[in-house]
């Protein structure tokens, strides 16, 4: 046994396991199984052409070599990315711990109560901060969120507006550069036309729908828009912001100007720049307009007995439901970063808060005196934490890089300085130091801060905000810490048994992949640094982008989607560039089949694309005749097919590569979701079935933590057609030679979050991930085995195999008055998270086990599954009083006086042997969703407030 090797680490089963297995399954080998499993025409003549695998050590060594070319100079860019201090006990105990990162989305609710709560939090700070009615459960980056704004106020327009077409949308010149390039992206393909301007000569025409202003702007002016939003108000022109969120603990907030919308970053709400991310955005808007709000809301609930329960409200928003008529297709979160943020603000509270503001402030106000007596003048009329000085640029650049300081350089002889959390009066005489040279004067020292304000007295801020007791009770460490492991111990993670997701994959995030991203020399880099900085960086993305080359077959990547559905779009908009460069721009309808995910057409949508259906067979493939008929039908106009392969049902359809070369013969390109490359890794590739793009999922197939719903990074890959249409950003140039503009906010997206891909491919090498790929076909065909005759399966391959999932049907269950709901519940009472509910077909179970779960935990999950069947078999229609009716059971419910079931509370617990030397307790009972909706509270308030008489 070779102990350094990583993939023995990374795969489940053991060597002595395999015999057991392939027997249950009816297979000599995994060769075999692999063979019945592929079409053999799509599998890979040659092993990936990938470097030998590193050893755990070995890879350790190597990124802290990597990460010293990285130099991490003080960082004054601004720009929305700010050094902070990531308090040590959030760090330790939610960034680094695998029961907060390991977590899945909380679709079950009663196994996510202390998730739910700490996003609440979130919710909560970004509400009060902001002063607007509801807020989300967080978005991708500041640009996105920015872009989802614009489409909220476009989706909300007067009747009048819709019907003349009222299309415009002023953006003010004081916006983010990389905000700007994000809404022209999203702008153009719905139509929305976008006039860039100064907000003080802004007409007010009624052929703008709404307007997005800067808050403070992007070299440091605060304005007061309180005139600007009423006369916006006074000519139907809703009116959003971007706001930095510390300085709203000092300033007025936009929702007493009277905002219909506030967005921005919580960055430097305690989590690391990291090259640019993961960052949680924030979106606040009006209560009116929550049923358009883009992402998720937590919101406030009770479960069956009237206890307090949270849960992710207003369901009917999701894309499954809405699908091409959504307007927004997020379907995640940035929920590690969200808790960070939210908790930060717990740790701090609202006093911290305002302190760490006020220092920042000044900091800012005696930099500015400071050079101001060097005679280098301060030009911004008022400003929170960043000044615009004129001086030689090219002089002072010179001089700061050589003392490690990173000014932002607007022009030739301007310079944009924003202070920080972390600035010291030390630094900010290094600052005056670094002026007096390059001016050839006589520095000078400051010893403390000013006290002057640079706030206008009628943006101060007056109002209060988190006043809730969360804020004001856990301000010491032994307080937070215990806080923070109560709301841990509420969640069922991966680090407490398996969770088989179908189409999520969630498979083991290595600690060795993870270690990386506490380092200073990765997480402490902006992402707008002069790229000789960030050596390191470079080096490390553009091998990532190789590898994943490599494994596609494309020739091209980008890094810069920050989740599945967002490469969906930039697959699509590289797709539409790409007719437009050959002035075919009328190529617009998208084939997508019925079966895929509601993400999908919601991107075509965005892509501005037509969306046709396609019907899939009652075995669950692609019906290649009507696809047929449709190709054709549409030849002329045929942008694309929308493909997920394997197929959502879990299986290897044998006419993949007669279904692309169809859609080319009749013009078009085909997008491949990427959903499910677990099982194609080594095996086969997008290029090989004739993709010509296809999104990766990093954060399944490649081992980044689902995060609790986010982090998530979403690359495209692409062969050589599409390759000079990957975006780019405005302030670092990356993409293609006719680069599309940004589709998220930093050049490389989460960068820092790349480093646990690099690390998993690095690691693995060409042989362990085929090996992966063949041990996640193992395990669902050796579980599939196990199952039947117990659970009827749906779709397989025409060998009877399933590829890396599989979906048992649940639907003949009502006959004995049992919902897969139910299955799902009472799966918690085993110790186990449920497999994915009603997708792709209502009614069933889709099951994923990958690769990294062993023998033992596959059969613990099977064996719960046949237990809960059994207990199908005696429950009735009629019986609405039974053990899976009623669960999960709390432990509550067991050491109560009171036993009023007709099962023994020993059934309700421990229905099985293995449970009692593990066995994790949901918090709450039944959470009744409907209440939720019909009574939305999406902030921390007391029970009382939402209690119906």
């Amino acid at each position: 046994m070779r102990t350094d090797a990583f993939a023995l680490r990374h795969i489940g089963p053991r060597e002595t396991d395999l015999q057991h297995m392939l027997q249950t399954i009816g297979v000599e080998s995994i060769e075999q199984l692999v063979y019945e499993t592929l079409p053999d025409d799509i599998r890979l003549k040659a092993p990936l052409n990938l470097d030998p695998a590193m050893t755990e050590y070995e890879f350790a060594n190597h990124i802290q070599e990597l990460g010293k070319k990285n130099k991490v100079f003080k960082s004054y860019i601004g720009l929305g990315y700010h050094p902070t201090i990531v308090p040590a006990p959030i760090q330790r105990n939610i960034f680094e711990n695998p029961g907060w990162y390991t977590a899945y989305t909380p679709y079950q609710a009663e196994i996510a109560q202390g998730r739910l709560e700490a996003i609440l939090n979130f919710q909560t700070t970004v509400i009060e901060l902001t002063g607007m009615e509801i807020a989300n459960a967080s978005l991708l980056d500041e640009g996105t969120a920015a872009a989802e704004a614009m489409a909220l106020l476009f989706d909300v327009r007067t009747r009048d507006q819709k019907k003349n077409n009222t299309n415009k949308f002023f953006v003010s010149e004081e916006i983010l550069p990389q905000t700007l390039s994000v809404l022209q992206t999203r702008s153009t393909p719905i139509g929305i036309e976008l006039v860039v301007g100064n907000h003080e000569n802004f007409d007010f025409s009624n052929e703008f729908f709404g307007a997005i202003l800067q808050y403070p702007g992007k070299y440091g002016q605060v304005n007061d828009y309180s005139a600007f939003v009423a006369k916006a108000k006074e000519n139907e022109i809703k009116v959003a912001f971007a706001a930095d969120i510390l300085s709203l603990a000092t300033l007025t907030s936009p929702g007493e100007m009277g905002a219909a919308v506030v967005v921005g970053t919580s960055q430097r709400f305690g989590v690391p720049m990291g090259y640019g991310g993961p960052h949680a955005a924030f979106f606040a808007t009006k209560d009116e307009y929550k049923r358009s709000m883009p992402g998720r809301i937590i919101g406030v609930s009770i479960d069956v007995n009237g206890n307090r329960a949270l849960r992710m409200a207003l369901g009917t928003r999701e894309q499954h439901i809405k699908r091409e008529k959504a307007t927004s297709n997020i379907c995640t979160a940035q929920v590690l970063l969200a808790v960070m943020a939210g908790m930060y603000a717990v740790y701090h509270g609202p006093k911290g808060l305002q302190y760490i503001a006020n220092k920042v402030h000044a900091s800012a106000v005696t930099t500015a005196e400071a050079l101001n007596k060097l005679g280098v003048f301060q030009t911004n009329t008022a400003y929170f934490d960043t000044i615009l000085v004129k001086a030689d640029a090219q002089k002072v650049k010179a001089i700061a890089e050589k003392n490690e300081v990173n000014f932002f350089y607007v022009d030739a002889d301007t310079i944009s300085i924003s202070l920080n959390e972390t600035t010291s009066i030390n630094d900010i005489n290094q600052i005056i130091a670094i002026f007096a040279e390059a001016l050839g004067k006589e520095t000078f020292t400051v010893a403390e801060l000013s006290a002057t304000s640079q706030l206008p007295a009628s943006l101060e801020r007056t109002s209060s905000f988190l006043t809730h007791d969360v804020f004001n009770n856990h301000h010491s460490e032994s307080q937070i810490m215990r806080y923070i492991k109560k709301l841990e111990r509420k969640d069922l993670s991966l680090n407490h048994s398996m969770i088989s997701l179908g189409s999520c994959t969630m498979k083991l995030n290595a600690a060795s992949e993870m270690l990386p991203l506490s380092m200073p020399n990765w997480n402490s880099i902006h992402p707008f640094a002069p790229v000789e900085q960030a050596e390191g960086y470079i080096t490390m993305l553009k091998k990532l982008e190789q590898q994943l080359n490599v494994i596609t077959g494309f020739a091209g990547t980008t890094l810069q989607p920050n989740s599945g559905a967002q490469g969906e779009y930039a697959g699509l908009m590289a797709i539409r560039a790409y007719h437009l460069s050959r002035n075919e721009g009328h190529r617009n309808v998208c084939l997508i089949p019925s079966s895929a995910h509601g993400t999908n057409p919601a991107s075509a949508a965005m892509a501005g694309m037509k969306i046709i259906v396609t019907k899939t067979t009652p075995e669950g493939n692609i019906d290649v005749e009507d696809l047929r008929e449709k190709a054709i039908e549409h030849k002329d106009d045929l942008s694309c097919l929308m493909v997920t392969y394997p197929s959502t049902h879990g299986v290897f359809e044998s006419s993949i590569i007669e279904i692309t070369k169809l859609i080319h013969d009749n013009g078009g390109l085909v997008y491949m979701d990427g959903a499910n490359m677990n099982a194609q890794v080594g095996l086969t590739n997008p290029a090989t079935i004739g993709a010509d793009v296809c999104h990766l999922n990093l954060h399944k197939t490649f081992a980044i933590p689902h995060g609790g719903g986010g982090p998530g990074v979403g690359p495209i890959c692409v062969n050589e057609k599409l390759v000079p249409f990957l975006p780019t950003n405005p302030i670092l140039k990356v993409g293609g030679e006719q680069a599309i503009t940004a589709i998220s906010s930093a050049p490389y997206g989460s960068a820092l979050v790349c480093l646990i891909s690099y690390g998993y491919i690095t690691m693995m090498g060409a042989e362990g991930l085929k090996s992966a790929t063949e041990h996640a076909i193992l395990n669902a065909n050796y579980m599939k085995s196990r199952f039947e005759g117990h659970y009827p399966i749906l779709y397989t391959g025409e060998c009877g195999r399933a590829a890396h999932e599989m979906i048992l049907d649940c639907r003949a269950f009502k006959e004995n008055g049992i919902e897969v709901g139910d299955i799902a519940k009472r799966l918690m009472d085993y110790g186990f998270h449920a497999p994915t509910v009603s997708f792709p077909v209502a009614g069933t179970l889709m099951i994923e086990p990958t690769e990294s779960e062993d023998l033992a935990e596959l059969d613990r999950f099977c064996d719960a599954l046949i237990s809960i069947r059994k207990e199908i078999e005696v429950a009735t229609a009629d019986d609405k009083n039974n053990v899976l009716k009623n669960a999960p059971h709390t432990l509550a419910m067991l050491t109560t006086d009171n036993w009023d079931f007709p099962y023994t509370r020993e059934k309700a617990a421990y229905p099985l042997d293995y449970i009692a030397e593990n066995k994790f307790w949901p918090s709450v009972r039944r959470v009744d969703d409907a209440y939720g909706d019909r009574n939305l509270v999406c902030s921390c308030a007391p029970i009382e407030a939402y209690m119906e008489n």
